[in-house]
């Protein structure tokens, strides 16, 4: 696949998407709104990705939404918005809903758009130098890109309003203090950290990873019965594939179990 804003290739079962606009600091644009997308059903759909790493170039992860290409649109601007939010929606649901984990290998600062992809992953990994900042109303704008749903899940409502009013910026740390980051690394570490933990996810029972991903992801909006529901419902599909019954075998029989992905 040709991309024009992003980077991706395949290397042992991990799929690397890499945000490729260094001149306009990985700005999220139309463009890479629906390159993002194409990637996404790609990663989705292809058995041969069972992780999934997301990164940026040079030194700023995503400084969000491209305000000089929403500048001049006049009063189209409205549709405009619609759309490149939608697509982009669209995106990173995939990305929740799909097998395979993501981990998001923050380089730089994550701003507006760049800070709703970031929260958006399964796992975050943030270099030391890194920065994060909702930043969407100091332009007179409010959150897209899922922060709204998952940064209140990660900090707690009061915190996630003092992001999103005051437009604090988070050092790399903090962010992992406050629950936004997992893990926080040395700059020159951060892909090779990554990509070790891809590698682990890619080893590993896919169908499971996704299971637990989609429990989760509707846990607090669901009671108590329809969620140990779910969880049933997920544990015996999960016991009918092939990684459940020979991670079954494989326990029960002291043997290191050697998962497909099926």
């Amino acid at each position: 696949m040709s991309f024009e804003t992003i980077k991706f290739e395949v290397s042992d079962g991990v799929g690397i998407i890499t945000l490729n606009r260094p001149d306009a600091a990985n700005a999220l644009n139309r463009a890479m709104a629906r390159e993002l997308f194409e990637v996404s059903v790609k990663c989705d759909c292809d058995p041969e990705v069972r992780a999934v790493v997301v990164t940026a170039t040079g030194g700023m992860f995503c400084a969000g939404g491209d305000l000089k290409e929403f500048n001049g649109k006049g009063d189209q601007l409205p549709a405009f918005l619609t759309e490149t939010a939608t697509v982009l929606h669209n995106a990173i649901i995939r990305f929740q809903h799909m097998d395979a984990p993501v981990v998001m290998a923050v380089n730089g600062t994550a701003a507006g758009a760049g800070f709703s992809i970031a929260l958006s992953g399964d796992y975050v990994i943030a270099a030391e130098g890194a920065k994060f900042v909702s930043a969407y109303t100091a332009s007179g704008l409010t959150p897209d890109g899922s922060s709204t749903f998952f940064i209140a899940k990660h900090v707690g409502l009061l915190r996630a309003k003092e992001l999103v009013l005051t437009n604090r910026v988070l050092s790399a740390q903090e962010a992992q203090d406050w629950g936004i980051v997992t893990k926080v690394v040395e700059a020159d570490a951060l892909m090779d950290e990554a990509l070790s933990v891809a590698a682990h996810f890619a080893d590993g029972p896919t169908k499971a990873y996704g299971g637990a991903k989609r429990l989760l992801l509707k846990a607090s909006r669901e009671s108590l019965e329809s969620q140990i529901e779910a969880e049933t419902q997920s544990i015996a599909a999960m016991s009918r594939t092939h990684d459940g019954a020979h991670g079954i075998d494989a326990f029960a029989n002291k043997r290191k179990p050697e998962y497909k992905g099926e």
